[in-house]
């Protein structure tokens, strides 16, 4: 194992493995900070270019490339609002306010540099848990796999504003969610729902518009409104400081990076759950480590642990989905499911014979991932002060091209006229829940968690009848689930009862 380990190492660093992994991490930097394109349908598109090439030079043109999409998504996702990908939705809410106060040099140091240790925690669980990851795999099916989603839409509680009243407009919110997460047709009976006879609607609305309006239209009119930069009156001098202060907030809150990278990891490993569920995971564990409800409050309004944790959790999901992808041949990802396709374009079959046989090709996707983010993370804190510098541009310069970002970003993503007007109503409605004081968070979680807990949740009772509910695992993730909403509940009523006694 330590040989191939080393071995692989070296097939990487050979000049032609190298030099095509430094073509895909240039062109998935680009991918990344444009809106919709996703490292998915990159990776479909250079799949074709890999047929004369040898396995490894293969992967690290292939793994290079989408290993650093994650990273400079959540750049996009900062400066002006707008998600980079669909999985860098939730860095949006503390990462952008922080940009808003002037912050954007400390929340794009702290995001990356949370990014580049989630890559290396999900490279180590990849070249860690490859012996052992069977029992893991095989002990979650589809009734583990709806609890866990069940676990995450209890996130709810933890993501709306502290108070009975907010929790109640989060729970709205996310029911609002897993509504819209209901459009199309029935998976199971074929039935067409909420499609008021739209030939369009039938496939369901599509993640990525849906995100860009809730978060990027709302913005957008906000700067109008305001006249200014992004940053307001603050000095491009303050934008700049901060990039180090970043850094070093994620050494302050080196658990939470950790307990979030880990996060990422294990709902990567779970095929099927992507990585818009471990961003959002991830932020709602965030919020659960704030102190009291008062803390808890500051989240949404731009706090760094806001963008510690799904930053780790992004990135780190890479390592995790490439688990069962290698191991079993079971894609943890759609990413991941592109990916096997070059498997078999480049003869290699996904198994067994990937932990013996070509355990060096196997562990050089462990150094791709850390090697590309490295290189990815450096070349990126070279360029932060003058990103940072672009809130600090004037609204009526900035607004046209955020724009042409949000529309390609939107269209982009299915080639389909009908998805930049999806984006400009659910933009109204962003706009809506901000004058209004909703929260946005949970209608996301209960949208990217709805057609997953209704998938599994029929899975679950065509083949179990009721008996699934008896299963050990199901009884702990359902435990789980009610200690995330009582939590803050409980920790309400303690700041409540602490006011008193000091009154």
């Amino acid at each position: 194992m330590i040989e191939a380990l080393f071995a692989g190492l070296l097939a990487v660093l050979q000049w032609k493995a190298f030099t095509f992994m430094l073509a895909g991490i240039g062109l998935g930097f680009w991918v990344g900070l444009l809106p919709g394109l996703g490292g998915a349908t990159t990776l479909a598109l250079m799949l074709p270019f890999v047929y004369a090439m040898e396995p490894v030079e293969g992967f690290a043109f292939l793994l290079g490339m989408h290993a650093v999409v994650a990273t400079t998504g959540d750049i996009t996702s900062v400066l002006f609002g707008v998600p980079g990908e669909a999985t860098t939705a939730a860095t949006v809410l503390d990462g952008h306010a922080m940009a808003k106060k002037g912050e954007a040099g400390r929340a794009l140091g702290a995001v990356l540099m949370s990014s580049l240790i989630g890559a290396l925690v999900g490279a180590v669980a990849l070249a860690a848990a490859i012996p052992v990851v069977r029992p893991l795999v095989l002990s979650f099916g589809s009734p583990e796999l709806f609890m866990l989603a069940i676990v995450g839409l209890a996130f709810i509680a933890s993501l709306s504003a502290q108070g009975g009243r907010g929790m109640l407009r989060g729970f709205l919110a996310g029911g609002f969610g897993l509504m819209i997460a209901t459009v199309g047709q029935d998976p199971q009976a074929g039935i067409a729902r909420y499609t008021f006879d739209s030939l369009y609607l039938w496939g369901g609305l599509d993640l990525v518009p849906v995100l860009i309006g809730i978060f990027a239209i709302p913005e957008i009119i906000d700067l109008a409104i305001r006249g200014t930069s992004i940053a307001g009156d603050v000095p491009r001098g303050r934008l700049n400081q901060g990039v180090l202060e970043g850094v070093k907030d994620t050494f302050r809150h080196f658990g939470l990076t950790l307990r979030c990278s880990l996060i990422g990891t294990f709902i990567g490993i779970m095929p099927g759950l992507g990585g818009a569920v471990a961003q959002w995971l991830a932020y709602g564990h965030a919020t659960q480590s704030a102190r009291n409800a008062e803390d808890r409050a500051n989240f949404g309004r731009g706090d760094v642990r806001g963008v510690l944790g799904p930053g780790a959790a992004n990135n780190s999901k890479e390592g995790g989905s490439l688990i069962p992808t290698v191991a079993f041949g079971v894609p943890g990802s759609s990413a991941m499911a592109i990916l096997l396709g070059g498997f078999f374009v480049m003869g290699l079959v996904p198994g067994p014979d990937m932990l013996t046989k070509h355990l060096i090709v196997t562990f050089s996707m462990v150094w791709t991932i850390v090697i590309a983010n490295i290189i990815a993370v450096g070349a990126c804190f070279l360029f932060l002060n003058q990103l940072a510098g672009l809130t600090n541009v004037r609204g009526h310069v900035l607004i046209p091209v955020i724009l042409v970002l949000v529309f390609i970003g939107s269209y982009t993503s299915n080639n389909h006229y009908g998805d930049v007007l999806v984006t400009l109503a659910f933009g109204g409605v962003g706009y809506l829940m901000v004058l209004s004081g909703w929260p946005r968070a949970p209608f996301v979680l209960g949208l990217v968690l709805g057609k997953i807990a209704e998938n599994y949740l029929y899975i679950s009772v065509a083949r179990y009848d009721a008996e699934w509910l008896t299963r050990p695992i199901v009884l702990v993730l359902f435990a789980m689930a009610v200690a995330v909403i009582l939590y803050p509940l409980v920790q309400g009523w303690r700041s409540r009862a602490k006011g008193e006694t000091h009154a």
